[in-house]
């Protein structure tokens, strides 16, 4: 790290070539020719940028069994992340060398860190609760396909299961309402000492076991409990829920920012909300300045060109053979010495308050086929999330202006979200038995009312839109306080 952290632009740079060298003979480097690429600026004029739908055919290849396409070792691993515009899943390649280099170096210099600015800790004197997903078979070839914490866990050494709790066999269980129970039932007899998992599912596995043991606080049922790391969602609708139930002060809160396509930066200080950028994973960066970004003036630059304050795309080539790949996130440096940053949020509206990654794309073709097999039509609408409240689940709130009412709103709403759930794996896992995600919810908009919205907050015009999706409450507040109407729908618990 301390070499990185000195010398982080020429550790990048060597890092890029070495991986060209690695992958000169694979399909994709012979495209490429890149053998005979011996610098930046001759990488970013031939390898174009590519989007999942620029992979997907390739990867369908590599899951079929074929070797060499994209890297030059097997993959014998696909985590399985939300879906594109025409995917309902995607599969992301993880290669060896993309564990054990980047994931599995993540989690060692994570704890690495954290022990360096708590030298009191007692993290080693218990076990970590570590919140995983499920894992399947790929029938066909034998290669495996699942979340990447699911991957992580059946590919770690077997003594790391000693440390951890719940067991492999309870982690990677595939039955989520079946599985919670039993991963509460096993942890509340360990002496848990970190928590380890996406905030809104381990918010209701822990809200679980205060039910199950009828205790108030987690600290009655874990007294050595001292650091929650969590990733994957903003944290920031989560806050004041988990200090209700971690009410110490000297609790420590701990934020990673990974992802199927690689582990990108780590929280280094206690307290801190900023992320240092990991440079040495096999991992090499690129970004698009946001102002830019799908324009025909798009510029892509290096990490050595970046600016403070401003919010760029992300572009990662990894050592898992994804080349100059869109992964759809945004970020702003808050520092360039070190390259530390933030998670600013994605390259298109989305709600990922429960890790649904529900994109308008997703929503748009739930909302045709809803109106078509209900035959309705609508003028307008909006999304926003309904947070969790106390032990009450989150939920979707949609405000939808009909041009033409369905016969039934309650079987209009049902539809919706038999059809988003088709359209989103991530938002049909939050939706299974109602684990994270209660139904959706719908208020009916009177006549006129985006239109007066656009028209108050001086947006009409064919430049402003309504916005589709959101992870705030700020324009739907606004609707609902100009609607002046009840809810149409309601939650069904």
């Amino acid at each position: 790290m301390e070499l990185f952290l000195k010398y982080p632009n020429e550790v990048q740079l060597e890092l890029l070539h070495v991986l060209l060298d690695m992958a000169k003979s694979t399909e994709i480097g012979k495209a490429y020719d890149f053998a005979t690429i011996n610098n930046y600026e001759i990488f970013k004029e031939r390898v174009p940028i590519r989007s999942y739908e620029d992979y997907e055919a390739m990867i369908e290849r590599s899951r079929l069994g074929e070797h060499n396409i994209f890297w030059p070792t097997p993959i014998k691993w696909f985590a399985k992340s939300s879906g594109t515009t025409s995917a309902k899943s995607k599969f992301i390649p993880v290669s060896e060398e993309s564990l054990e280099d980047c994931h599995f170096a993540a989690g060692k210099d994570l704890l690495c860190m954290y022990l360096n600015n708590n030298e009191d800790s007692k993290l080693f004197t218990g076990k970590s609760l570590r919140l995983g997903g499920s894992k399947e078979l790929y029938k066909e070839n034998g290669t495996s396909f699942g979340d990447l914490s699911a991957i992580i866990i059946d590919n770690m050494p077997f003594w790391a299961e000693f440390s951890s709790t719940p067991s492999n066999e309870v982690s990677l269980m595939s039955d989520w309402e079946f599985k919670m129970q039993a991963i509460v039932n096993e942890t509340i007899q360990e002496n848990v000492t970190s928590l380890a998992g996406v905030p809104s599912w381990m918010l209701v596995l822990l809200n679980q076991v205060l039910e199950t043991t009828g205790e108030e606080s987690l600290f009655e049922v874990w007294n050595n409990l001292e650091v929650y790391f969590h990733g994957g969602v903003n944290f920031a609708p989560y806050r004041d829920q988990y200090d209700k139930i971690l009410p110490k002060s000297s609790f420590k809160y701990y934020e990673i920012y990974n992802a199927s396509e690689g582990f990108f930066a780590i929280q280094d200080h206690n307290d801190s909300s900023e992320l240092l950028l990991m440079l040495d994973y096999g991992i090499f960066y690129e970004f698009i300045p946001m102002d830019s970004y799908g324009t025909n003036n798009e510029k892509v630059i290096p990490l050595s060109e970046v600016e403070i304050g401003k919010n760029y795309a992300v572009i990662i080539t990894t050592n898992a053979g994804l080349w100059r790949y869109k992964i759809g996130d945004t970020v702003r440096f808050t520092s360039i010495s070190p390259y530390r940053i933030k998670v600013s949020g994605r390259t298109k509206h989305h709600i990922n308050v429960f890790g649904e990654e529900l994109i308008i794309e997703n929503a748009e073709e739930a909302l045709r086929k809803t109106t078509r097999s209900t035959n309705s039509e609508i003028v307008d609408y909006t999304v926003a999330p309904i947070f969790m409240k106390e032990k009450e689940k989150g939920a979707h709130e949609w405000i939808i202006e009909f041009k033409k009412r369905p016969n039934c709103i309650k079987e209009f709403t049902n539809i919706l979200d038999q059809n988003l759930q088709q359209a989103n794996s991530d938002y049909e896992a939050k939706r299974y038995n109602n684990t994270t995600l209660n139904l959706l919810q719908i208020r009916e908009a009177r006549q006129h009312l985006f239109y007066d919205w656009l028209k108050k907050n001086n947006k009409l015009g064919g430049q402003h839109k309504i916005p589709r999706l959101s992870n705030k409450r700020t324009y739907i507040e606004e609707l609902i306080e100009l609607n002046q109407v009840s809810p149409i729908g309601s939650i069904i618990k």
